[in-house]
């Protein structure tokens, strides 16, 4: 699995935790729903910026987003 699945199925994980559809997500990050269906799905090379956006939107630190499993293998 390469770092851009990872980092999908992160946001993904959190996004339902949140029981946030894609569409309130990209919303509250301020992207195209589109987007983060790219992001998720491991087809998108995120930027840094829309990355922050991104995790400030599922309401966890930086630290915590990369804290979990996903990128400790």
């Amino acid at each position: 699995m390469d770092i851009k699945q990872k980092v999908g199925q992160r946001i993904r994980q959190l996004r339902k935790e949140l029981k946030l559809s894609q569409e309130a997500l990209a919303l509250k990050a301020e992207v195209d729903r589109t987007y983060v269906t790219d992001v998720e799905n491991g087809r998108r090379n995120v930027s840094l910026e829309i990355l922050e956006r991104l995790i400030k939107a599922l309401n966890v630190s930086v630290t915590d987003f990369f804290n979990s499993k996903e990128f400790k293998k």
